[in-house]
């Protein structure tokens, strides 16, 4: 066989044998991670920065904005289902201000938009929310975490 030929072969398979990790670098997410994600939620939309989400129930009026005072409610899950931080308490909501290094970078961004009253199904990439070193002993390292999150208010402080 021509050696240009041979090495054409190797380097397809090669190609082939790497297509799945660069996908999911290209995605953000681990490759099982990926995999979990897109066979549970297709139909969630993704954000440039890797952030993927389903609109669980509309808002209405205008986005958040960075210095915001937000209350929101949610529960925070594992991709295997468990829960490691909540809080659904109307009268007292989980209250912080935007862009202030107060939340995970994730919650930054997809909080910026959504409106009043939504809620979304939202799933962050590890470096997006605690990276390499996690958040022991609830959270793993390099952990991909799903929210549940209603926006219920915010307002310039």
């Amino acid at each position: 066989m021509n050696p240009i030929v041979k090495l054409f072969f190797c380097l397809s398979a090669l190609a082939l044998m790497a297509a799945p990790a660069l996908r999911a670098q290209r995605e953000k997410l681990p490759a099982e991670d990926l995999e979990f994600v897109e066979k549970n939620w297709p139909e969630a939309k993704k954000t440039t920065t890797g952030i993927r989400y389903i609109i669980l129930r509309e808002g209405q009026g205008d986005m958040p904005k960075p210095g915001d005072r937000i209350s929101v409610l949610y529960v925070g899950r594992l991709l295997n289902g468990t829960v490691f931080d909540q809080n659904q308490d109307r009268e007292n909501p989980f209250t912080f201000r935007i862009r202030r290094e107060m939340v995970i970078e994730g919650w930054d961004q997809v909080l910026q938009l959504m409106k009043r009253g939504e809620k979304r199904l939202v799933i962050i990439p590890p470096e997006l929310a605690y990276g390499t070193r996690g958040q022991p002993p609830k959270i793993p390292r390099r952990a991909t975490l799903v929210f549940e999150i209603e926006l219920l208010d915010f307002k310039k402080d």
